[in-house]
């Protein structure tokens, strides 16, 4: 039955992170969380554990989906490795700081965050062209038609640090906040931001992976349950994002977000 249930969860969250690239760590993390409050077979996923099956969970379902996102040439490789310049030094820190949250934290520190992003989700997006002359200046051909856009080194540097340290702390990937920023701040298109996000998550994890592995804090009895589940969420979530604009499943998502906030926030209040 636990397998089950992880499996499940595991698939979802991999499919709905890889399909509006946020990678499912922000969907997985409060899941467990949850479940470790009303089920005794999930007592062990104090949130150091949970973080740590996290980011394990997070490098098979982005991969997946990075791999099907590369046969159609959405991955902006160039702009997704200046994001991760500042991203790897912000995940082992975040990694770092994860040790000192506390249970009562974690749940309001998260269900904060996870209020944010539902917040940044209602923002306008618009998929236009965005060139700044002064910065560094990309041009991707994608089915056919050609988008240009840019963004300043230093500001992405910075971005992606704060990106980094939110996946290392809290497991969740950081493409909750860098699909946004990506669109909205660099004028990305909604699809290459979504694959390119896909692609650092996977590194970010990687690196945050090593460290809290080097902490102790992976479960590895556990783990494993997840991995089916993120695999095949992985590819599902990137193919549907392929023939689909999403729009239904992010107001799911919305819906999805917005609860498990308030019940994480109120948990950590109480």
């Amino acid at each position: 039955m636990v397998f089950a249930v992880s499996l499940l969860i595991g698939l979802l969250a991999a499919a709905l992170g890889s399909l509006v690239g946020l990678g499912g760590g922000i969907i997985l993390v409060p899941s467990l969380l949850i479940l470790s409050a009303f089920w005794d077979d999930f007592s062990w996923a104090t949130p150091q554990a949970i973080v740590g099956v996290s980011v394990i969970f997070m490098i098979f379902a982005s991969v997946s989906s990075t791999l099907t996102y590369m046969k159609s040439n959405r991955v902006d490789y160039k702009s997704g490795f200046i994001f991760l310049a500042g991203g790897v030094p912000g995940a082992i820190i975040g990694s770092l700081l994860n040790r000192y949250v506390s249970g009562d934290g974690f749940s309001l520190y998260f269900g904060i965050l996870v209020l944010i992003v539902f917040f940044m989700f209602f923002v306008k997006r618009k998929e236009k062209e965005v060139v700044n002359p002064k910065g560094i200046i990309i041009k991707k051909e994608l089915e056919g038609a050609t988008y240009t856009y840019s963004f300043h080194f230093m500001v992405a540097f910075v971005l992606s640090l704060f990106v980094g340290l939110l996946s290392g702390m809290f497991g969740i990937g950081g493409g909750s906040f860098m699909v946004p920023a990506m669109i909205l701040l660099f004028g990305f298109p909604a699809q290459i931001a979504v694959a390119t996000s896909m692609f650092t998550i996977f590194f970010l994890s990687l690196i945050s992976a090593v460290t809290h592995i080097s902490l102790g804090h992976v479960e590895w009895s556990y783990v494993w349950a997840f991995i089916p589940g993120a695999i095949l969420g992985g590819i599902i979530g990137a193919r549907v994002g392929q023939l689909l604009n999403g729009k239904t499943l992010v107001w799911i998502l919305r819906i999805m977000l917005v609860l498990v906030a308030v019940r994480l926030i109120w948990d950590g209040l109480s």
